[in-house]
């Protein structure tokens, strides 16, 4: 098995995203992450309206991030996104936040994903077959 798929995007901190003292409020950092996943599904072909096409959709189910420092407006934020492979139904990342600037480490995190099929919202517990197909091809199983 080769080394976890990995993507990188930079993001430029916005004003609305900073409180009256310029430091970028906590829930921002879990859309980071967003933006992550969608930099991800975009180089790796795993993108949302992908995975809507083949009949399913996918809503994270946790989240978890761990604050190390604080990002202020004007910062721009590097957001690491690793694919976690797992036998199960489910779409798991880990991801680190650096600063653009210093490349402090400013957040580390993880998430999990679970496939839902699209009409009926039915939880799926064996991987769809897409899903092993793309598993597959980035040499993941």
């Amino acid at each position: 098995m080769q080394a976890p798929l990995t993507e990188r995007v930079e993001i430029l901190v916005r004003f609305n995203e900073a409180d009256p003292l310029g430091i970028v409020w906590h829930g921002h950092y879990v859309r980071y992450m967003e933006d992550g996943r969608e930099a991800f599904g975009n180089r790796y072909g795993l993108r949302y309206l992908d995975i809507y096409e083949k009949g399913y959709t996918v809503p994270v189910v946790h989240v978890d991030c761990n604050y190390k420092r604080s990002l202020r407006y004007g910062d721009s934020v590097i957001v690491e996104t690793r694919y976690i492979p797992t036998p199960a139904a489910k779409v798991r990342f880990e991801y680190t936040l650096f600063n653009a600037r210093t490349l402090e480490v400013v957040a580390t995190g993880s998430s999990v994903q679970v496939f839902l099929d699209k009409e009926t919202q039915t939880l799926q517990l064996i991987p769809p077959a897409f899903f092993e197909a793309w598993k597959k091809e980035h040499a993941l199983i």
